[in-house]
Parts: C-alpha cells; sequence; structure tokens
C-alpha cells in the first residue's frame, strides 16, 4: 500500500495533510459502472425490480454533487448520523448549489436499496459499489477481514463540479476507529462549505488531543 494512504494518527501533521489535499483537488472522478436494482412495474410479484447500469457520467456530468462514502450499510455511525444527516440537510446543501448527493459503499444493490427503504430516504441516492471498483479506483479502500467486512471504504466525502473534484475531507482515524468525521449540519446559508471545512479541522485537532 501506498505510504501516502496509510492513515495513521501521528501522521496528521499539518504538512502531510496539505499534501493529501493537494492530490484530491483537481482530480477527475473515474469512469466506472455500478450494477443497481431499478423498479419496474411491469413485473409482476413481490420483487418488481429489475437490473440496470448507473455510471459516473450520469451521475456527475454538468452538475455540482455531493458524495460521501462509508464502511457499511446499517452499520452504527453510517446508520444513526452519516446518511440521516445528510438527508436531513439536503435543503440546505441545495441552497449552497448542490445538485445532487450520493451515498456510496461496498454493499450489493439489494442491501443499499433495504437500507435506503429503512431510511424512508427522499434526496440522498445510494450508490452500490459492489465490487468496490469506485473505491479502489478512488485509492480509498480498505481491509476490515477482522470484522469478516472484507474490502471496504474509508469514510470520505467531496464536492465535484462536472465530474472534477473540487473540496475533499477524509476521515482521521487510528486504526481501532475511535476518531471519525462527518460533514455536519449546515446551520445556515451564510455557513460556506469552506467554512464548514475549517471547523471540520478544529474538531479533529480537538478529538487527537483528548
Amino acid at each position: 500500500m501506498d505510504i501516502d494512504y496509510i492513515y495513521e494518527e501521528d501522521d496528521w501533521d499539518k504538512k502531510m495533510n496539505e499534501k493529501r489535499l493537494a492530490k484530491r483537488i483537481g482530480q477527475i472522478v473515474p469512469a466506472v459502472r455500478f450494477k443497481i436494482r431499478v423498479r419496474d412495474d411491469s413485473i409482476q410479484g413481490p420483487n418488481p425490480f429489475r437490473w440496470d447500469e448507473l455510471n459516473t457520467y450520469q451521475m456527475f456530468a454538468g452538475k455540482r454533487v455531493i458524495v460521501f462514502s462509508l464502511p457499511g450499510a446499517f452499520t452504527p455511525t453510517c446508520d444513526t448520523y452519516q446518511l440521516p444527516g445528510f438527508e436531513n440537510n439536503f435543503d440546505k446543501f441545495k441552497e449552497l448549489g448542490i445538485d445532487d448527493i450520493y451515498c456510496i459503499s461496498v454493499n450489493d444493490s439489494f442491501v443499499m436499496n433495504c437500507w435506503a427503504k429503512q431510511q424512508n430516504l427522499q434526496h440522498v441516492k445510494v450508490v452500490p459499489d459492489g465490487n468496490a471498483d469506485f473505491t479502489t479506483s478512488m485509492r480509498m479502500s480498505v481491509e476490515k477481514r477482522n470484522l469478516g467486512f472484507g474490502t471496504r471504504s474509508w469514510r470520505y466525502a467531496f464536492i465535484a463540479e462536472d465530474g472534477i473534484i473540487k473540496a475533499w475531507w477524509q476521515a482521521r482515524m487510528s486504526l481501532t476507529e475511535h476518531n471519525f468525521y462527518l460533514i455536519e449540519i449546515v446551520n445556515t446559508k451564510d455557513y460556506t462549505l469552506e467554512q464548514h471545512a475549517h471547523n471540520i479541522e478544529l474538531r479533529d485537532n480537538e478529538r487527537r488531543a483528548l
């Protein structure tokens, strides 16, 4: 594994953080096709869904979007805080010029669809990265074999405009994952994404000092 992508707590000095951030800003999102299950009312029976594809061109072309990725559907932090946080504040993100919000996880489409139903999602769109193609192309995969998860995604988020990354955040965790970041509630119209990133940085520093 490239040393730049081993996330130990004591790596997170200012110089290393700026180096990693510089690698992300301006990066073009990878071209990936996702296998998804979509509802088809022409299909009879209890499971009226068929296989389809969603590609990254459809997701990003001509739009300003937020993508956030997490270790797994239904897992505690993801289920309790991260996904609901984006869903509940979708209108506020829209006011900041965001067109779509996508949640990507290394899960299959059946699992992601069930999670979306359980969360009663109306705005955030779940994207199943079942083979971890997007996650590995982004170089954000992490092995969680100790939990029986296999390959999963690190916790991160970015804003892309027309497929080009303009802002980037990622978890600052020890290997025991006691510390994490989360895109929080956007409180006012005047609360910019730049201020938001700065506040996340301050909270991460406070957590490391505990």
